[in-house]
């Protein structure tokens, strides 16, 4: 059974990819949610593929299901069309488009055919991630949540700049040692 492997890059950054593998056999659907879940993105909105060329053009629709808009021709749906009957070449492409609202667009390249199957693997999987990938609402820090626990733990909020005051601690140092007495060296 042929197992193809995707590359998904977020159109406005080629840097900014997930490899996902999936069996010839599985449906378009399946690749959806395996888009959807490398990209941390929810399952909410309106979504569709296109089959495309070198150019990137858009050809036929293989959409989530049919919507109220105008069709040059009726959509394939992604639960009935399986991946391998949508494959014309071996470099074959494809454009995701999710969120019509927000307009994410996905370019997906076939990079790679293997007539092997990995025991180990559920699929469709993902492979590869590379770079970090867009937040789906808004924007959050590098770091999320992850920085407000290391900014209450360490009480980041009262030393905003990151320094005390000079000679806070000099003078308590100085009584310790009981001279007065520069101890730098000792840093």
């Amino acid at each position: 059974m042929a197992v193809l492997k995707f590359r998904i890059y977020l159109e406005e950054d080629d840097a900014v990819y997930r490899d996902i593998v999936i069996k010839h056999t599985q449906h378009f659907i399946d690749l959806h949610f395996a888009i959807l879940k490398a990209y941390e993105f929810d399952q909410k909105h309106q979504a569709t593929f296109f089959r495309s060329n070198d150019n990137w053009q858009r050809g036929r629709e293989i959409s989530f299901e049919k919507y109220d808009k105008a069709y040059v021709a009726d959509p394939l749906l992604m639960a009935e069309t399986t991946i391998g009957s949508e494959i014309r070449d071996t470099n074959q492409k494809f454009i995701y488009l999710y969120d019509f609202a927000k307009n994410w667009t996905f370019l997906i390249e076939l990079i790679n055919v293997s007539k092997e199957e990995n025991a180990k693997l559920n699929y469709p999987a993902i492979s590869r991630i590379e770079g970090i990938g867009p937040q789906q609402y808004g924007t959050k820090s590098l770091l999320g949540d992850k920085f407000a626990d290391i900014e209450e733990k360490y009480d980041l909020s009262e030393a905003s700049d990151g320094f005390g005051e000079e000679g806070e601690e000099g003078e308590s140092d100085a009584d310790e040692f009981g001279s007065e007495e520069s101890t730098e060296e000792e840093f």
